[in-house]
């Protein structure tokens, strides 16, 4: 089960990257999905190497073995949300390929 805090980190992480999806139509803010994807993508990198440093602390005895374990579900859960998001553009991408012309 994940992390409660990890989970909020995801939330807060996902919701700036949105900014405000509410506020402005994505053409007006000069934004689209794929700058999105672009900006999640960057996120979850940095996310692995934070992940990956706070491993490397641990091993040379400067971290606590929980901010390990929280690092590495919040990068788990980062990781399965992008793999459940290119889910979905993969199965919205067959479905209109099934469409009839």
């Amino acid at each position: 089960m994940a992390n409660p805090a990890a989970v909020a980190n995801a939330y807060a992480a996902m919701s700036s990257l949105i900014g405000g999806a509410g506020d402005a139509a994505p053409a007006a803010r000069g934004s689209g999905f794929g700058e999105m994807l672009e900006k999640s993508l960057a996120g979850l990198a940095e996310q692995g190497r934070a992940s990956d440093e706070t491993a490397v602390r641990a091993l040379s005895g400067k971290a606590d073995v929980v901010d390990v374990v929280t690092a590495v579900a919040e990068s788990e859960l980062a990781l399965d949300t992008l793999v459940s998001v290119r889910d979905k553009v993969i199965a919205a991408y067959e479905e209109i390929m099934r469409m009839p012309i």
